[in-house]
């Protein structure tokens, strides 16, 4: 029998071997000029205003960014996208990247299209996660107002109720077609009613096995504690904890927000602080893979090494049903890649939708990955090494 090669996230043999010579050419050029934050600064300004102004922007748009970074812009598109990640063993958490606009309309509009994309991945097991956020269904200062504790007027409890019902629908559908539920984490000034939101569906859909999942931004210095207490909330009612374990995608709004209103910002003093507690929340929970499920969603090296190595500590099979493991769509195809090659439950985050309905998602990708300290060097450096490899 051949013995497995240890895991690794330098093997671009493997990390690169769903792209063609021409892809990976222009993934190059694309994470060249994504490392210029002067670039990203200006295309954010300039693509709204462009499509505004009806100038034939998309075409540029679709065969660069949204490309790497997108499954298609209909669920039909992304399926073809997943079907081509699932012959290298990667599945897809389905991410209907609209970010609605505000109206009752829109967000009544938004239920069906998820509901497709489930019933869509019902008997797929290449897309076995569909992830919503909340603020797709709810008015921002309602949900504002929810998490600042003041009280609702009748009209506005009655607004909120539609908010759960349309949540409700989307979560029953997910457990009727047993997929997992990712609710995205929002801004911390609006998290508590989507953490409320959370638990009551955990409460109804995991007593069995782990349908929804709230996540936790392990760059908030109060979120580890807040994952131990979600653990125990869920001993003490009798259901399974599911934990979408992310670092967190607002940090620089975050502290201005903080700074300019005058309170402490709830974000960790500097990276090292969260790396410590994210990988503090990845040990604990792989301690307690009986009573929860982890999706590790991260583009940090260490991070997945460690969730890979507990395992393996652990005697626990690569496959563990309560362990995943993710990385975005376009990024970190090292980790994605090597960690399937291995064996262990991966899935990349696909988002899809009109290109220029799906640009809040896009320009935000773009900024965080200015934001990150060697990022974008860590993917050229994968990129150029894969390539002289090919001798391109």
């Amino acid at each position: 029998m051949e013995k497995q090669q240890p895991l690794s996230f330098e093997n671009t043999a493997i990390a690169f071997e769903s792209r063609t010579d021409k892809a990976l050419k222009k993934a190059d050029f694309l994470f060249s000029n994504i490392g210029k934050p002067w670039l990203v600064k200006l295309g954010a300004a300039l693509t709204p205003l462009a499509f505004k102004m009806h100038l034939p922007v998309k075409g540029i748009i679709k065969t660069t960014i949204f490309d790497q970074f997108c499954g298609g812009e209909s669920l039909e598109e992304a399926a073809r996208t997943a079907e081509s990640l699932d012959k290298y063993h990667v599945g897809v958490a389905l991410d209907y990247g609209v970010e609605a606009m505000e109206g009752e309309e829109n967000y009544d509009h938004a239920v069906p299209e998820f509901i497709r994309a489930i019933e869509y991945a019902g008997d797929k097991s290449s897309i076995p996660f569909i992830a919503i956020k909340v603020t797709g269904f709810a008015r921002i200062s309602l949900l504002e107002k929810m998490h600042a504790g003041e009280t609702l007027s009748n009209e506005e409890k009655a607004e909120f109720d539609r908010v759960t019902k349309r949540i409700q629908t989307i979560a029953a559908t997910a457990a009727k077609y047993n997929k997992g539920l990712l609710i995205d984490a929002e801004e911390s000034w609006i998290q508590q009613p989507v953490d409320d939101m959370a638990d009551i569906l955990m409460a109804q859909f995991n007593k069995e096995k782990v349908i929804i999942y709230n996540t936790f931004q392990l760059y908030r210095h109060d979120r580890l504690e807040f994952l131990k207490a979600s653990f125990q909330k869920a001993q003490q009612q009798g259901y399974l904890l599911g934990a979408k374990l992310v670092r967190g995608a607002y940090m620089e709004k975050e502290r201005k927000r903080a700074q300019d209103m005058g309170y402490p910002s709830p974000i960790q003093p500097n990276k090292a602080a969260t790396d410590t507690d994210y990988n503090a929340a990845v040990d604990f929970c792989m301690q307690h893979l009986d009573k929860l499920a982890v999706f590790i969603g991260t583009h940090n090296e260490d991070s997945s090494m460690l969730g890979a190595r507990l395992l393996e500590q652990q005697d626990l099979p690569h496959q563990h049903p309560h362990v995943s493991f993710s990385q975005l769509y376009g990024m970190s195809d090292n980790i994605t890649f090597n960690l399937a090659h291995a064996g262990y439950r991966v899935s990349k985050y696909l988002p899809y939708g009109p290109v220029k309905d799906v640009m809040p998602y896009l320009i935000r990708r773009a900024q965080e990955n200015t934001s990150i300290s060697g990022q974008m060097g860590r993917e050229l450096g994968l990129l150029r090494k894969e390539m002289q490899r090919r001798g391109l």
